[in-house]
């Protein structure tokens, strides 16, 4: 039996190791674009140099050898023929399988703003490529444009806080992190980053990357028609699934990427998908989730992905920590939001008809196990005597007659 994974990061790597403790005798072959495994999640911390390259592995030491996987690196798939089996590399070989994981990821989206395709110093921030380009850059270059203040913008924004240069942030939405917090709490940090020279430009659309004699940007222009000074532009505008090899191949896809099923199967036989390149739940532990679920069920393990609860992000920046879950704002009237602010503590909860639906926790988090679980679970809180934010475990357990704890 041959095994053949492709992407050699969350779904891959966890995807590879979970076979072989399965599957001792198989032949277990990794394909990866990427030459080193590293965690995309961290890249800013190669930014502020808190880790080096090697720091950035979340493999053991010698992972390959000590699973017995062979690790073609620095190889794209760039075709799969899925009668025949077979894989086209880049390097023009072809490699065959007996079922294969498609774990590719995704890359980041240029929005259609005039230049901003065809200039230079333009990058973003998905590969370790990107971030070592960003390092040289920032040495030459006074101003730097991030474009988009999600999780990846709001990650190049902290990796370059400490470097000499003058750093804009330019927003659609009325805050970073729009997907992720609240005003309230986006503001705290929104604040804190302001003391620190950040310049924050919401509410705005990027209309031009102005550029010079030699195609550098020397500016963006806003529609507003402010002009923001800029000669590195980082661009963190969201991301696509890598699915362009699969054109014409007849596995199906759809807007968001590829299509899986909840055991991680394809409408192909034989073959599975897992993490970013499905486009749909874009974290860490999921993509991990996903990985090991395929990989199970490529050994014939049947098992099922009944976890997509992909809408929890923990953040910590500027010494505050914050952790958002589910919703974040209402959707409409018919829910109710409760507030509790204590000192730098916030704390809100976004409910209907007795079940919580999101949550924002900052500073002390040290209520957000119970309010994952609550969430998650869809647990029915109207039958809780108490205040939501006194809730604890123990109002979900009774004692029987012969003191057993049920629920």
């Amino acid at each position: 039996m041959v095994y053949v994974i492709v992407g050699a990061s969350a779904s891959g790597i966890n995807a590879a190791k979970t076979i072989r403790e399965y599957d001792k005798d198989a032949e277990v072959i990794l394909v990866s674009k990427d030459d080193r495994v590293y965690s995309r999640c961290i890249l800013h911390h190669f930014l502020d140099s808190r880790r080096d390259i090697k720091d950035l592995d979340f493999t053991p030491k010698d992972f390959f050898d000590m699973y017995n996987i062979k690790w073609l690196k620095g190889i794209e798939v760039i075709g799969i023929d899925i009668k025949e089996k077979v894989l086209s590399l880049s390097n023009k070989e072809s490699l065959k399988y007996d079922k294969v994981l498609l774990a590719a990821g995704a890359s980041s989206f240029l929005p259609p703003i005039e230049n901003l395709r065809t200039s230079n110093n333009i990058i973003g921030l998905r590969n370790l490529d990107d971030a070592i380009k960003i390092k040289e850059l920032t040495k030459k270059v006074k101003n730097v444009a991030i474009l988009g203040a999600g999780l990846v913008g709001v990650d190049a924004l902290a990796g370059l806080l400490d470097y000499d240069v003058n750093l804009t942030m330019i927003e659609m939405g009325d805050r970073m992190l729009p997907l992720q917090l609240d005003k309230y709490s986006a503001n705290v940090y929104e604040e804190r980053l302001r003391k620190e020279g950040v310049n924050f430009k919401f509410g705005v659309r990027a209309e031009k990357v102005i550029v010079d004699n030699d195609n550098n940007p020397v500016s963006i222009k806003l529609n507003t028609g402010e002009k923001v000074p800029c000669e590195l532009i980082i661009a963190c505008a969201g991301v696509r699934a890598n699915v362009g090899f699969l054109k014409d191949t007849g596995i199906e896809c759809d807007k968001f990427g590829l299509i899986i099923n909840a055991k991680g199967e394809t409408n192909a036989k034989d073959v599975y998908g897992a993490g970013d390149i499905t486009g749909r739940n874009p974290i860490w532990p999921t993509a991990v989730k996903e990985g090991i679920i395929a990989a199970n069920n490529m050994v014939g393990k049947e098992t099922f992905m009944e976890d997509y609860f992909a809408s929890k992000n923990t953040m910590n920046f500027c010494g505050v920590a914050t952790m958002s879950l589910g919703i974040v704002t209402k959707p409409d009237d018919d829910y109710e939001e409760i507030v509790d602010i204590d000192g730098k503590d916030y704390r809100k909860i976004i409910y209907k008809d007795g079940a919580i639906y999101g949550a924002i926790v900052q500073g002390d988090l040290s209520y957000v196990g119970v309010l994952t679980q609550l969430i998650k679970q869809k647990i029915n809180v109207d039958k809780v005597k108490k205040p939501l934010f006194d809730i604890d475990y123990s109002d979900f357990f009774n004692e029987t007659e012969n003191l057993e704890f049920v629920y």
